[in-house]
């Protein structure tokens, strides 16, 4: 019996049949009598059987032993040790035994990064990856996950983390395109449009040209939007530099570099509201927050009334003591975006700074209730006692 203490598979532990032990007679059954030539194979004493356990296999009791059991030890091997000797082994049992266990993972998946439960989805999706290595529907289904929850790290705070999982995606999607085998257009579209958010367009540029030429249905409302988006970046290809730069920059802490940056460029794109944002996002992280509320307020004017805009321009007008225009934005900035919890976090700040403790206290503790973990609203909440 060999076990693994150390994680993602501390509670998994391998047992060797069948001249160790003897299995309980259903086990045993569906081995060797549902599961045909893939499960008479795993009886072979050469090969370890994965059983993820409830606890720790120390204390684990072969009494105890379910199917279940067996599929989920399975899963978590191929989810974080594909390449395990016995890997092909598992895919056939697994295929044999669940036929329809991809469609299952696959759903149960898309669920739970639906319903955030993220590490979940992860899981399942790193096991339907190993399950089919040779598939796409595993990896494309975790990049997408990952954004997912950057999104919503980003949304409280967690900004390292947040670029961990983009990281993570990107890797992914790397690794999908350098295959030799050839992909549907929804994956060069869904890995030119993260490349996009990320700034580097023309990796992005590659993948959505790449999209349309394999795109079949040329009425799909994503071809139009796919034109467009070129269109622009044809258009905007000489002064593109300068807004990556300028977002790295203030990204990485070079607010007054990113400042020149953004400057330059929206000489040549006054109307590009995305370039006012970035220019009031740069002031307001140098507490410059009357030169931050007007380019938020431009930003505004020019069709960038976005959730992050009001909540950026309630700050300034926070610091600057209008608390009541800041109020009013920060709740328009919430009934776009009912679960933004940093848009709730700034709440109570101004809620605090207008004294009024009861309601600080009940927007940090909705916060929490959300995101357990949210570092301002536990720094606020201990603040409170």
């Amino acid at each position: 019996m060999e076990t693994h203490d150390t994680d993602p598979l501390k509670n998994v532990v391998f047992i060797s049949l069948p001249d160790e032990i003897s299995l309980p007679d259903e086990v045993a059954r569906s081995l060797t009598e549902t599961t045909g030539t893939a499960g008479a194979a795993l009886l072979d004493p050469a090969v370890l059987l994965p059983v993820e356990t409830s606890g720790t296999p120390d204390s684990w009791n072969l009494d105890e032993l379910t199917w279940e059991m067996i599929l989920a030890g399975m899963l978590k091997v191929l989810a974080y040790k594909p390449d395990h000797e016995d890997a092909p082994l598992y895919r056939n049992f697994l295929g044999e035994v669940r036929p329809r266990l991809v469609e299952e993972l696959a759903e149960t998946g898309i669920i739970n990064a639906r319903n955030e439960n993220f590490d979940l989805a992860e899981e399942i999706f790193r096991a339907l990856s190993g399950l089919v290595p040779e598939g796409i529907e595993g990896p494309v289904n975790l990049a997408l996950t990952l954004e997912q929850r950057a999104d919503a790290l980003q949304k409280i705070g967690k900004d390292n983390a947040a670029e961990s999982c983009r990281t993570r995606a990107c890797a992914i999607y790397q690794d999908l395109i350098a295959r030799d085998a050839e992909l549907p257009p929804s994956v060069h579209l869904n890995a030119g449009l993260f490349f996009l958010r990320l700034y580097r367009v023309e990796e992005a540029k590659r993948r959505l040209e790449f999209f349309l030429e394999y795109n079949q249905d040329k009425d799909d409302e994503a071809v139009t939007r796919v034109q467009k988006i070129l269109a622009e970046i044809d258009s905007q290809s000489t002064t593109d530099r300068l807004f990556r730069e300028a977002f790295e920059c203030i990204k990485a802490g070079r607010e007054q570099e990113g400042i020149r940056h953004i400057t330059e460029f929206l000489q040549t794109h006054p109307q590009a509201w995305n370039g006012w944002f970035l220019l009031g996002w740069g002031h307001r992280r140098l507490s410059h927050f009357d030169q931050a509320a007007e380019a938020f307020e431009k930003a505004r004017s020019l069709g960038g009334n976005t959730a992050d805009t009001l909540n950026e321009l309630a700050i300034c007008r926070m610091e600057l003591g209008d608390f009541s225009t800041s109020r009013r934005l920060l709740i328009e900035a919430l009934n776009q975006e009912p679960d933004n919890t940093k848009i709730m976090s700034n709440l109570g700040v101004l809620a605090m700074k207008e004294e009024n403790i009861p309601e600080a206290r009940r927007y940090f503790n909705t916060v929490l209730e959300l995101e357990p973990e949210d570092p301002v609203a536990l720094q606020y909440q201990a603040l409170l006692g």
